[in-house]
């Protein structure tokens, strides 16, 4: 595995590769890298000639009370689960090459980044279109990798490249789960082990909203009482959101009948902020397939 700092150099190596047609998949990550992410390596190496891998703890998605600071980071660690993983290229830019002095261009995705996290944290998906456009502008690969879990930030990244003509495929993936249905996420390295337990609700919490829908609820204000109620149970457990949305547009849905649904919450267990999906089907409709969005 070779490993960059410096933009120029990455461009340099890819630019090889190009000239001998290799394919290049990329997964953009802010490390404290876990088997999910890792997943996504996995799914490149298998459409892909080369796989790069970025991380980058990026500030501009922060907002004043969150976690920056305190993001996990083990480089060290990071660097031998991708180089086990049989990545090519590791890209770990400096925040002062990502942002030099006197900065002052950001990409901003409308409709799409306003509902649900973009309530709750103002400016994230601001900093988020913008470090994914430089990445993808630096790399520019054939196909990008995003997970599932964050479903909203696979909608702006998918309208950022379609709407800038950027030529990459933004592929999602499937979240990852551990075998009691919790998601994997770098934030769980936060959770004490009775925190840890509580935070299986989410999962929970899915599973209930598609069983409920194949039984027939076809009111979404029915079922997020339920969902909510479920919630109540659970003493470390505070509530943030429960939506039922479109999966294309985000736009709350009332008939749960009439195609696929999105169901998204977002919970804190203790002081961990942990947010989760699910694409839920009537009986008798095709199971969804993880998105794909094809280069302009």
């Amino acid at each position: 595995m070779r490993t960059f700092e410096q933009i120029s150099a990455l461009r340099t190596y890819l630019r090889g590769l190009r000239q001998e047609r290799k394919t290049v998949g990329f997964v953009p990550t802010m490390g404290a890298l876990h088997a999910g992410h890792l997943s996504l390596v996995q799914r490149a190496k298998g459409d892909c000639d080369v796989v790069v891998v970025s991380i980058f703890v990026n500030p501009t998605q922060f907002g004043p009370q969150e976690d920056y600071s305190k993001y996990p980071r083990d480089t060290s660690r990071d660097m031998q689960l991708t180089s086990n993983a049989g990545v090519d290229a590791l890209f770990l830019p400096t925040n002062e090459d990502i942002y030099p002095a006197g900065f002052q261009t950001w990409v901003d995705v409308t409709d799409i980044s306003q509902p649900l996290e973009g309530v709750r944290r103002p400016g994230h998906y601001r900093g988020v279109a913008t470090i994914v456009t430089k990445l993808l502008n630096i790399v520019q690969p054939d196909i990008a990798y995003f997970g599932q879990k964050d479903y909203q930030q696979f909608l702006v990244v998918e309208r950022l490249a379609r709407d800038l003509n950027m030529p990459s495929t933004i592929q999602m993936v499937p979240t990852l789960r551990e075998t009691d249905g919790l998601a994997l996420s770098s934030r769980n390295a936060y959770l004490s082990e009775e925190e840890r337990s509580a935070a299986t609700l989410l999962s929970r919490l899915l599973s209930l909203a598609g069983r409920r829908v194949l039984e027939g609820v076809s009111s979404a204000q029915e079922l997020r009482r339920e969902l909510e109620a479920l919630v109540s149970e659970e003493p470390l457990a505070a509530l943030e959101y429960i939506e039922l949305a479109n999966p294309d547009t985000l736009q709350p849905v009332e008939n749960l009948e009439e195609g696929l649904t999105l169901v998204v919450a977002a919970i804190k267990i203790g002081k961990t902020r942990l947010i989760d999906n699910a694409l839920i089907a009537p009986e008798g409709m095709a199971s969804p397939r993880p998105r794909v969005s094809r280069g302009v």
